[in-house]
């Protein structure tokens, strides 16, 4: 990274806001930036002063705002913006500044930026739905990722009037985790550009009855940081959600289930044209034999007798399926001492015909919930990985990294 002129080692990141709506929210994006020690310089089209004036840009991050490549003349900005750059990021980023991006337009300050910068670009698009649906914004987007960009898909939600629809610009703490991710990897670039991947989060819930379940501790994070690795890294990304309660990742498609089964039916259809399928959910072993359509009740104080049944391994079912180069990844969560666990995880990953599989312990206290994770990586190759603790957003990309290396 470049140091800065009397701001130590702070990367430096430019802020590209486009003319739309959700040129508001680019102000928590531009909060959370500057908070986290980043030295932000926001470079607003002429389009996106009449939503956020630029007052608030300046005031916000303690930078001069422009919009031409004339102010401040004497100092080439519209050259020495992106040469020093760490990070470009355009939040958000409107059909018509896509279509300049792509096609190398450079009317404006923001648009010789991006001319000018070999550092990480990442656009957050917004838009109505018809826009980002239209052939013309469909070939600019695939145009900027071939060439190494990172553009996020947008957010399935409300949008102006009384619209909805994917088009909405993701939550800017989402944005904000994705540019992390960028500057963390520095000029990697994205390895995973052109590939689909799969990522399962979060645990099954069984019903018993209309108002109980069987279900586990897992919360998800380790598989929404594995989605929001992928995203960084170029991917697109499904991600199948399982009763979590975290905030949906930028960039990735999510699709919600409950049970195990609609978390088998998810997978497999999702499966069948990606690279990449990383099973991280904890889907319950076992379900209720029968429903009950009502609330069970106490019979005389009595406990009912709850009759369970297998539910199918989705991951086994996956790797019978396998394409020809297509990587499978499985967990493996042992309560058992890590050797144990691990000589558990090879059974597994050779049931499973997995190509890989992450076996980590758990137990109360321990990885379920927390914010870093310890596990060791075992390869259908015979290879062995054991990484310290790491958080889980790191862990991430270390498995994405054995990954890679395994794709064709």
């Amino acid at each position: 990274m470049h140091a800065g002129d009397g701001a130590g080692d702070r990367p430096r990141v430019v802020l590209g806001v486009a003319g739309g709506i959700a040129a508001y929210k680019a102000c928590e994006l531009l909060r959370l930036l500057t908070e986290s020690g980043h030295r932000v310089r926001v470079v607003p089209t002429a389009a996106a002063l009449t939503f956020v004036g630029e007052a608030t840009w300046a005031a916000l991050s303690g930078q001069p705002v422009s919009t031409d490549v004339w102010t401040g003349a004497h100092e080439v900005p519209h050259v020495r913006l992106g040469r020093e750059a760490d990070l470009v990021v355009v939040a958000p980023a409107t059909a018509d500044l896509l279509a300049k991006a792509a096609h190398g337009l450079a009317d404006d300050l923001l648009t010789n930026t991006l001319l000018t910068a070999r550092c990480p670009v990442l656009f957050a698009p917004a838009m109505h739905t018809e826009m980002w649906e239209h052939p013309a914004t469909r070939a600019n987007v695939e145009l900027l990722r071939s060439r190494g960009t990172v553009v996020l898909e947008p957010d399935v939600g409300r949008l102006t009037g009384a619209d909805t629809g994917k088009g909405r610009l993701p939550a800017p703490a989402e944005i904000f985790a994705v540019t992390q991710r960028l500057l963390r990897r520095g000029d990697l670039g994205p390895d995973l550009a052109g590939r689909h991947v799969v990522v399962t989060a979060g645990g099954t819930r069984e019903p018993i009855d209309p108002v109980r379940f069987i279900g586990n501790r897992s919360s998800g994070k380790q598989g929404y940081a594995i989605a929001r690795a992928a995203v960084a890294r170029g991917a697109r990304v499904t991600l199948i959600s399982a009763n979590v309660a975290l905030a949906d990742p930028a960039g990735a498609d999510l699709v919600r289930v409950e049970t195990t089964e609609e978390l088998r039916v998810a997978t497999l259809a999702a499966a069948e044209a990606a690279d990449v399928v990383i099973m991280a959910a904890a889907p319950a072993d076992f379900r209720p034999a029968v429903f009950a359509p009502g609330k069970i009740k106490k019979v005389d104080g009595a406990a009912p007798t709850l009759d369970l049944v297998t539910n199918p391994d989705i991951a086994a079912e996956l790797g019978a399926a396998k394409r020809e180069g297509q990587v499978l990844v499985a967990f493996a969560a042992e309560t058992a001492a890590i050797e144990q666990a691990v000589a558990s995880g090879h059974e597994k990953l050779l049931r499973k015909r997995a190509d890989l599989i992450v076996v980590n312990e758990v137990g109360v206290g321990k990885t379920f919930g927390a914010e870093r994770n310890e596990a060791v990586i075992l390869g259908a190759d015979g290879t062995r990985d054991a990484l310290p603790e790491l958080s889980k957003d790191d862990l991430a990309d270390r498995i994405l990294d054995t990954v890679l290396a395994r794709l064709p």
